[in-house]
């Protein structure tokens, strides 16, 4: 079995990280995968927010698990790396061009060593005026919407074993 292959049986979603965080390069190298994502016509639709403002990461984190109805948990593992991905709401393609970049990173990150978990909600954020405000602060332009985040950093246990896949997950014609 390849060693790509072989990535996408065994990673896993890391649901507790430890505090340490990765090397930027490291960190640059799982972005720069996302990048490479498969977009509906190749028009790239996504853009990547790679937080790393300590006030902002709290910020999001209170505001996710706001959203989630569950607010005093922190809904990113304690994940010191937190990536978000938007995507153009102009492209007809636009919420599977930014499924494929947190896949991407996801399959970069279980290469590196890294331990990650797609989070939710990134689209509620960012209809609000703290999302949109972080938008604007960056220069973003245009009508996008919150795909997801990816939380990556360390894993602080060991990865389980893949499970059974189900019955009838795959026919044959």
């Amino acid at each position: 079995m390849n060693d790509i292959i072989q990535a996408m049986i065994s990673r896993r979603s890391v649901r507790a990280f430890k505090p340490d965080q990765p090397d930027e390069a490291l960190v640059a190298e799982v972005i720069r995968a996302g990048t490479f994502a498969a977009s509906g016509r190749n028009f790239q639709s996504p853009v990547i927010i790679n937080l790393t403002d300590p006030k902002l990461q709290a910020d999001i984190r209170k505001l996710n698990a706001k959203i989630m109805g569950n607010p005093g948990m922190d809904p990113f593992y304690g994940a010191p790396v937190i990536l978000i991905v938007l995507a153009d709401r102009s492209r007809p393609t636009y919420i599977y061009d930014g499924s494929l970049v947190i896949g991407n990173m996801m399959l970069a990150a279980h290469s590196l060593g890294l331990g990650s978990c797609w989070i939710h909600r990134a689209k509620e954020e960012f209809e609000t005026p703290w999302g949109k405000e972080l938008l604007a602060k960056l220069g973003i332009k245009g009508d996008y919407e919150g795909i997801g985040h990816c939380a990556l950093g360390y894993p602080a246990g060991t990865l389980p074993p893949p499970l059974e896949r189900k019955p009838g997950y795959v026919y044959k014609i």
